[in-house]
């Protein structure tokens, strides 16, 4: 099995590891996200360089946050501001003289845990990133699922209310305005604004306008009663989704990843609780697992260069 790099990059920061035959890292280095088109290429190049220079690789796989195309071009970055029709593999190729496949980074993920994480072995996963937004990744029938034009996957502006607060992409009532990090510190700032959240409003500094979403969780972890009845709203609006996307794409595993994970000991228990409620035939249905990710910060790294393979492959 080839050697393989993968690069994660986000808005602050470019992860890249190196991933044997067996799946094992053997590499990993991460560097600050540079500004503009013609720096950020620049530093995928010097971190896939630095990796060759301590163990040859076969090809290079890169995840980006935003809207992918099959042949490797980033139309638009939400975290990467002025980057926009982006021929990373096209550039990469050409500078580094190796077979590249870029991918969305939550279509990485998916693939690193069904390969090697918390789905590993299934054939039919939604992977769900929860974060300041919502991304996502389809595995079906064991095939990485792109669509059409390689934009699959966009789940956090599934519409769960046309009548909705707007989102940043120019749409009203997102998924992500309800179930994500953002979406729960704006929970707390409402609650703050009525006058209720006390320990929420005091833990932001005693100023209802600079309540967060860790706020929040910080409250329930300490048992605060309206704290916790904002983690359940927010665990709500979690399996509201997650029914949504299981009545469309029947998945055996739904793989919950991204930065609320380290909340997910406060919601996770509340959204399985009241998923089959909300999904279609939810007592007669065989049941869903819904498991929180296991490869971390790296899935979208360790996805990117699994999903490298292809292209050695071809």
């Amino acid at each position: 099995m080839a050697r393989t790099i993968g690069v994660d990059v986000g808005g602050t920061k470019m992860l890249a590891v190196t991933v044997d035959g067996a799946g094992n890292v053997i590499g990993e280095r991460r560097v600050p996200t540079p500004a503009g088109a013609d720096a950020l290429i620049d530093a995928f190049v010097d971190v896939i360089e630095a990796q060759r220079a301590e163990a040859s690789a076969d090809a290079v796989g890169v995840g980006a946050a935003g809207l992918v195309d099959r042949d490797g071009v980033l139309h638009i970055g939400p975290n990467l501001p002025g980057v926009r029709e982006l021929a990373i593999k096209a550039l990469l190729e050409e500078r580094v003289g190796l077979p590249v496949q870029v991918d969305n980074d939550a279509t990485c993920a998916a693939w690193g845990e069904r390969e090697l994480g918390a789905a590993k072995g299934s054939d039919d996963v939604v992977v769900v990133t929860l974060g300041t937004g919502i991304g996502g990744g389809l595995v079906l029938d064991g095939h990485l699922y792109r669509g059409a034009h390689g934009f699959a996957g966009e789940v956090g502006h599934i519409k769960v209310d046309p009548n909705g607060i707007p989102c940043p992409c120019g749409g009203r009532g997102c998924w992500e305005r309800y179930a994500s990090g953002s979406a729960l510190g704006r929970y707390g700032r409402e609650a703050g604004e009525g006058g209720r959240a006390t320990r929420v409003v005091e833990l932001a500094g005693g100023d209802f306008h600079d309540v967060r979403g860790e706020h929040v969780g910080a409250a329930a972890r300490e048992g605060d009663a309206e704290a916790l009845g904002l983690m359940d709203r927010f665990a709500w609006w979690v399996a509201q989704g997650l029914a949504t996307l299981a009545d469309v794409f029947d998945p055996d595993t739904i793989v919950i990843g991204g930065g609320m994970l380290e909340s997910a000991d406060l919601f996770l228990d509340r959204t399985r609780a009241v998923f089959p409620e909300l999904v279609l035939a939810g007592p007669e249905r065989p049941a869903v697992d819904i498991v929180p990710a296991q490869l971390g910060e790296r899935a979208g790294a360790i996805g990117a260069a699994l999903v490298a393979r292809e292209v050695v492959s071809r």
